[in-house]
């Protein structure tokens, strides 16, 4: 097996999938979940949490859509590396994972400066599940710029990827660079990025890649070396605990976007995402407190159904 799995190994993907909380099968395009409505987040009865810094965040039932608390869910931010979720939902099921792609100097131009790598080098041989295990644990920007490639190339990827986002209702968001890279006019939204996690979470490979702990890359060769998730709450690293029931899903930095994280986690029944935005609070392991903050609270509440509402109007751009 090529990842650390959640649940024994003889239990297989299957146990792994059925303990995150998702469907066992990919969900048709047309059928993924959709962003939540106005009038989803819009209904208020309670407090909601308070004591975070983040400029957007939000918490939802990841079975039901059901928005539990909510603060700028429409702003428009740049997203970091959680857009590669949007990536993955768009091209992950259209290349069986045996498949081997033989790297060229064409697949790997254009990597911006700084890009979070997982180390694919030209002239190397990697399988699709050895791209995709770069793109969820080390949110390997090389490896997206070679999925990319095999799917028609970064400008075709971008249109389609902006396509899938209009088809789930994610109109907060402009694609400009499929990996989340820094680049002008590119943003999202908590609320967008969240209905792209649920998307993602209802795919069987979407949910084993983004669960993975650690995995040897390339898989089976002599020179592969092991990687771990970059995601704190689910390996339990850089001075954070792992969260009980954490699934994943992605996180991400850059200088513009600041902290940002998606993370979707079950507990007794319930599978919730919190998806926070450029905490502000300076605090080490700040986005990754906050996220854990709003699942320990969403936990708590998931039970009573009416959600929260935002304290924000229309959508807004980042300054």
């Amino acid at each position: 097996m090529a990842f650390d799995a959640l649940v024994p190994k003889k239990a297989g993907v299957l146990a792994l999938i059925a303990a995150a909380g998702v469907s066992l099968a990919p969900a048709p395009a047309d059928a993924r979940p959709a962003a939540p409505t106005d009038r989803q987040i819009a209904a208020a009865t309670r407090q909601a949490p308070g004591g975070l810094s983040a400029l957007a965040w939000m918490v939802t039932d990841a079975d039901t859509g059901t928005v539990l608390a909510a603060k700028n869910p429409h702003r428009r931010l740049a997203p970091a590396s959680t857009l590669k979720t949007l990536f993955a939902v768009t091209v992950l099921p259209k290349f069986p994972a045996d498949r081997v792609r033989e790297v060229s100097a064409g697949d790997l131009a254009g990597l911006g400066a700084g890009s979070s790598v997982v180390g694919v080098h030209e002239g190397g041989r990697y399988t699709v599940a050895d791209l995709w295990r770069g793109v969820f644990l080390r949110s390997g920007n090389d490896a997206v710029h070679v999925l990319a490639a095999m799917n028609g190339g970064w400008s075709a990827t971008a249109r389609e990827m902006q396509q899938t986002a209009n088809r789930l209702g994610a109109r907060d968001t402009t694609v400009k660079s499929p990996d989340g890279y820094d680049t002008p006019g590119q943003v999202s939204s908590a609320a967008d990025l969240t209905a792209f996690a649920r998307a993602g979470l209802a795919d069987e490979q979407f949910a084993r890649y983004c669960s993975t702990l650690r995995a040897r890359f390339p898989e089976g060769g002599a020179d592969s070396v092991q990687i771990e998730n970059t995601n704190r709450l689910l390996v339990g690293s850089h001075g954070m605990a792992h969260y009980p029931g954490m699934i994943g899903v992605k996180n991400g930095y850059t200088s513009k976007a600041g902290n940002t994280l998606i993370a979707a986690a079950r507990r007794n029944g319930h599978t919730l995402i919190a998806t926070v935005l450029n905490p502000q609070s300076g605090e080490t392991n700040g986005v990754y407190k906050e996220a854990g903050s709003l699942l320990d609270w969403g936990f708590d509440h998931v039970n009573h159904p009416s959600p929260v509402a935002d304290d924000t109007g229309p959508a807004e751009d980042t300054p």
